[in-house]
């Protein structure tokens, strides 16, 4: 089924977790640069200095403004701090602080990219987000990131929002309910590119 053709009211739980959890793993490859969608949460910071201290890729790119101005300082300035606390050398690091959302995320970074590595030079970024929001950052990144480029996907260790566990809290429900939506709206809308699933 087409994400378009979703009716997310008419969704079981078994079903719900098939569309925002199927397929979403660590395939092991290798990278040229640690992708970290913004959101200050500390997990995606701590998964984001794993990876990069298991050599799986040279740099992090952490993304996250400002929000509107409601998260002073931006969401890229506090993970880059906190990689750093973690023994990141700064000079590995890249920073985004334009963004606003999940899609201005990956717009914002094309040009950080672009002018430290060079997007012809990139081959496979490492994806790292919350596990519910990691598919809406999976396809995000394939509508606006180039073509050539592939991806795998790491989620972060999120304490409400995994595949076994999401429906056992109100938080969980609602962080994962959130990103069905946002899914289906956001194709619907011409934002984020379709996809097939199976549910």
């Amino acid at each position: 089924m087409l994400i378009s053709n979703i009716e997310p009211e008419k969704l079981s739980r078994a079903q719900i977790t098939k569309l925002i959890f199927d397929g979403i793993c660590d395939d092991g490859q290798n990278g040229d640069c640690i992708f970290v969608f913004g959101g200050g949460r500390t997990e995606r910071v701590e998964k984001a200095v794993e990876l990069h201290q298991s050599k799986r890729a040279p740099l992090i790119c952490m993304t996250g403004g400002s929000r509107y101005g409601q998260t002073i300082p931006a969401e890229a300035i506090t993970m880059r701090k906190w990689a750093i606390e973690q023994g990141i050398p700064a000079s590995d690091i890249l920073v985004e602080t334009e963004s606003n959302h999940t899609t201005e995320n990956v717009l914002c970074s094309l040009l950080v990219l672009d002018r430290a590595v060079g997007l012809n030079h990139i081959r496979r970024l490492l994806v790292v987000s919350s596990p519910s929001h990691m598919r809406r950052c999976w396809l995000t990144l394939q509508t606006y990131m180039p073509h050539w480029i592939e991806y795998t996907l790491c989620p972060a260790d999120g304490p409400y929002e995994r595949r076994d566990n999401w429906w056992t809290t109100e938080r969980g429900k609602r962080w994962v309910w959130k990103e069905v939506t946002s899914l289906v709206k956001y194709v619907r809308a011409g934002h984020i590119i379709d996809a097939e699933v199976l549910l």
